[in-house]
């Protein structure tokens, strides 16, 4: 069986060196890393898991835990922390909590059992006593795409309040002065964080805040689409909807097909979260992009930062991350929304 001594003798260089690349424990010339490495993958050299864990007191293993799995926001996001963890000789263990406080709390416990090095968590929002238990024991967390109220710790976000307000201010320039907003999970910070931006915006152009034009769904597929109707059949229908989530822009545009309208004829609509085939469908879906993939990448390099006491302790980081609009066919004039548009929604 290789050992240790094996590979420090063939890369010539000492076993502290190797166990220092092996444990990320202290910085090597990068082309001593890169050698070393090579001779372990030649040697087909696989250190004793155990034994190493005991004597660093690491596992090399990070907890991900987010919301829904089958979002492909998250799923990108996930990409990007795997991507970075497994650079830096780290595996990931990924959990998916269906916005469920229970599961959440499960998950957590799974982990802490797994004796993981640390955790990036995209917290429910219910409740922060589950998150209170990891920062108690001292274990290294990163909050991810969202932040919990009353727990103080690192976290790597999107610019969702800007995202919000130049969505809103698209739809404004184009002529909407009643523009709907679907927002999800109230708990959730990014809703909260959208709707601000879109009330910023609205207050910037002299346009009365109306909450008739505000509806809540679950951040899912038939959520939005429940909502969507919901709108149209009020007496305060919109001439736009700026759609807060992707799962929910889909829902969205599913529901106005079904009442029988067209996007942007009839009303016009933005989405926040960019997804590949925004620009097949027709028309072409206007978007606010996020950066999943770069989300989950830094908050793993700033997990790792903390897990290997890179940082002043006590210290707290904000990352936000660029959004950016993509402007395609799905606004347009109100002026060009036929004079039958209130006859032919649902309702009328």
């Amino acid at each position: 069986m290789t050992t240790m001594k094996d590979v420090a003798k063939r890369a010539g260089v000492s076993v502290a060196t190797v166990s220092h690349v092996m444990n990320a424990t202290r910085k090597v010339a990068p082309e001593t890393e890169k050698r070393v490495k090579k001779i372990m993958e030649q040697l087909d050299y696989h250190p004793n898991a155990v034994a190493r864990s005991l004597k660093t007191q690491r596992t090399h293993t990070i907890g991900l835990i987010v919301s829904d799995i089958s979002n492909p926001f998250f799923s990108t996001l996930v990409r990007g922390a795997e991507d970075f963890a497994m650079e830096n000789g780290y595996s990931l263990i990924v959990c998916n909590t269906d916005e469920t406080l229970s599961k959440e709390k499960l998950y957590i416990d799974v982990l802490l059992q797994k004796k993981i090095d640390g955790m990036v968590i995209a917290p429910t929002g219910k409740s922060n006593q589950n998150l209170q238990l990891l920062l108690d024991r001292n274990v290294p967390v990163v909050f991810v795409d969202r932040t919990l109220d009353g727990i103080e710790c690192d976290a790597v976000l999107s610019k969702n309040l800007e995202g919000a307000y130049q969505a809103t201010k698209h739809l404004i320039e184009h002529g909407h002065r009643r523009i709907g907003i679907i927002i999800g999970l109230e708990q959730v910070s990014t809703s909260r964080e959208r709707l601000k931006g879109y009330k910023r915006a609205l207050n910037e152009s002299d346009i009365g805040f109306d909450d008739r034009l505000v509806v809540q769904a679950n951040s899912r597929v038939q959520g939005g689409k429940e909502v969507v109707s919901e709108l149209l059949a009020s007496n305060h229908r919109p001439s736009a909807i700026f759609v807060t989530n992707n799962l929910m822009t889909i829902g969205a545009m599913q529901g106005l097909k079904e009442n029988g309208l067209q996007c942007p004829r009839d009303l016009s609509l933005i989405g926040f979260d960019d997804f590949e085939w925004a620009e097949t469908l027709t028309p072409s879906l206007t978007t606010v992009a996020q950066q999943p993939y770069k989300i989950g990448f830094e908050a793993v390099k700033l997990l790792l930062n903390n897990i290997r006491r890179e940082r002043r302790q006590g210290s707290y980081r904000e990352i936000r991350i660029d959004v950016k609009l993509q402007v395609r066919s799905s606004v347009a004039s109100p002026a060009s929304h036929p004079k039958d548009y209130f006859q032919r929604v649902v309702g009328s």
